[in-house]
């Protein structure tokens, strides 16, 4: 099964987060796929991070090889579809892009964003559900 991941999932598990476990159960024996953006997403989400002295960078740098680490596909989304669901779900674009991907790849979407998750199942995406 393939299953679109968004930047809280990936930063929740090269963070060691305690939502770690139940994410890695929620994508075992699964094919991860995200768009192409994810990658600038997760450096941003670091960078961001180092600057409010959240992370050093050493601890960046080892996040980093975590991320390495993981299995992913990733898919380009045409930008004109994705103004489509920002105009239609009043998004940004970086959370619109997963919306777009899930329904491009007719994939369930696994995120921790609660914003995100309410305008996925509006625009009929699955969202898999992570308990607290």
């Amino acid at each position: 099964m393939a299953i679109v991941v968004d930047t809280s999932i990936i930063i929740a598990v090269i963070l060691n987060e305690s939502s770690k476990p139940q994410l890695i159960q929620h994508t075992s024996n699964a094919e991860l796929i995200a768009p192409a953006s994810l990658h600038w997403e997760i450096g941003n989400a670091l960078s961001a991070m180092i600057k409010r002295k959240r992370l050093t960078l050493t601890e960046a740098h080892l996040a980093l090889r975590e991320y390495q680490k993981i299995a992913l596909r990733f898919y380009d989304v045409a930008l004109d579809s994705t103004m489509d669901v920002v105009a239609q779900y009043a998004l940004y674009a970086y959370d619109a892009y997963f919306i777009t991907c899930a329904r491009l790849q007719s994939a369930p979407l696994l995120t921790l964003d609660h914003k995100l998750q309410t305008a996925a199942q509006a625009a009929g995406v699955t969202i898999i559900e992570v308990g607290s």
